[in-house]
């Protein structure tokens, strides 16, 4: 992900990338889109031997720790407690329909078994488990799908060449084209395990450059469709989508909405699902100080609040390095599996009502079905006016979670 601390760069990426040729989706694609908006919590998972440090996703770079110190941490990272299916479990009892995890975030390291590289967790580490394909299986026997975040920069890779992120590098090695053929057989790797999603993450890194960066991003895409022309592609660049893309997201904030600094693009609502990743608390990776958790109400507005635009909430979770998630986090999730058991069905299959956004809450509806959810009870009004009718609205509790009025349709 990308950190708050580079919120000053430009983020003219648009023109740095070619122009694509018009990109027809397959029938299965399609209704993987539609599945994907019919399920409208996920679970992002932002797990590394970053965790080992406990500093947050970003320490290499924050830290200003040298590569090949950094890259110790390898060899000292065992999650001897992580259980998928016990993962899974929590995920699917949360209400979620998806997870996302990263297969390999910005310092390279790989949470999977890759030919591609030894800086892997089957290689580097004394743990020799492949923890991307054991959390897979968990969690598509749970019913749910599996999607990977896979980051388009290296901070310690010598071909990639040095963006605006990271550490220095001898800048005498980098060589794109190479990194971009170690990318396309790491991709091939994960596309193995049938993903339903690629989430990819990092153009913002060579931004507003002069010549434009080459990322090859529609190669890119029409590689990934050639293998699997069902599996929907998105990207964390924050603008508008790209020929190629399959989805829209959104970082840190609503569709349409920009407090951030992240997401500032037109909102593509007519044809592409739309996702919001937040943070639990600040931090994407685990970091120890930083247990400014959301609150359960919180978490479930923000995800009432997304289903009313269209969109998804993909909601993040900072796993430790011994393997456990933390206990802040499962107890929101424990929270939030509580309301969905209720509530689920005002969220999950349900769409945008083209209504405004009110002082005291937001709207969603199903085919049959609006419902008001009503999130300020001190703001809401007497009785709600829809269609020519008159409807009471009950006095909800100022501590509840969310009201919610039904409206046949």
């Amino acid at each position: 992900m990308r950190k708050t601390l580079t919120l000053a760069l430009a983020l003219a990426v648009l023109g740095t990338l070619p122009a694509a040729a018009q990109y027809v989706p397959s029938e299965g694609n399609l209704k993987a889109r539609q599945q994907m908006q019919a399920r409208r919590l996920g679970i992002f998972l932002h797990w590394g031997i970053y965790s080992t440090y406990a500093q947050g996703e970003w320490y290499l770079s924050t830290g200003k720790l040298q590569p090949d110190v950094y890259a110790e941490a390898a060899g000292g990272f065992y999650p001897a407690r992580f259980d998928a299916a016990a993962w899974a479990k929590a995920f699917k009892d949360a209400g979620a329909g998806y997870v996302t995890l990263t297969s390999r975030h910005h310092d390279g390291f790989s949470m999977f078994d890759t030919a591609a590289t030894d800086f892997d967790i089957m290689d580097a580490t004394p743990f020799k488990r492949d923890v991307l394909a054991e959390l897979t299986e968990a969690v598509k026997a749970e019913g749910m799908d599996m999607q990977y975040y896979y980051s388009l920069i290296d901070w310690i890779r010598p071909d990639y060449p040095k963006g605006h992120s990271g550490v220095a590098k001898d800048s005498t090695l980098a060589n794109y084209n190479h990194y971009f053929d170690f990318e396309k057989a790491q991709i091939a790797e994960l596309m193995a395990h049938h993903p339903r999603a690629l989430w990819f993450d990092g153009i913002w890194d060579h931004e507003d450059e002069t010549p434009a960066f080459p990322w090859r991003m529609e190669e890119l895409y029409n590689y990934i469709h050639s293998i699997d022309p069902d599996c929907l592609v998105g990207n964390n660049h924050h603008r508008t989508v790209l020929e190629g893309e399959d989805f829209q997201m959104f970082e840190q904030d609503l569709p349409g909405e920009n407090s951030a600094g992240l997401s500032e693009q037109s909102v593509i609502s007519a044809t592409l699902p739309l996702e919001t990743c937040a943070t639990m608390n600040w931090a994407w990776g685990y970091k120890v100080a930083d247990q400014n958790y959301k609150s359960v109400k919180q978490i479930v507005h923000l995800l009432v609040r997304a289903a009313s635009k269209g969109a998804n909430l993909l909601l993040n979770i900072g796993p430790q390095a011994n393997g456990e998630l933390p206990a802040a986090a499962l107890d929101r999730l424990k929270g939030l599996g509580e309301w969905m058991r209720e509530n689920g069905h005002t969220v999950n299959g349900c769409g945008a009502t083209g209504l405004p956004e009110e002082p005291w809450g937001v709207t969603t509806r199903d085919a049959h079905h609006l419902y008001l959810h009503i999130l300020d009870p001190e703001k809401a009004p007497a009785t709600y006016s829809f269609q020519g009718r008159t409807i009471p609205l009950p006095k909800a509790k100022a501590d509840a979670i969310d009201t919610i009025v039904t409206i046949r349709l």
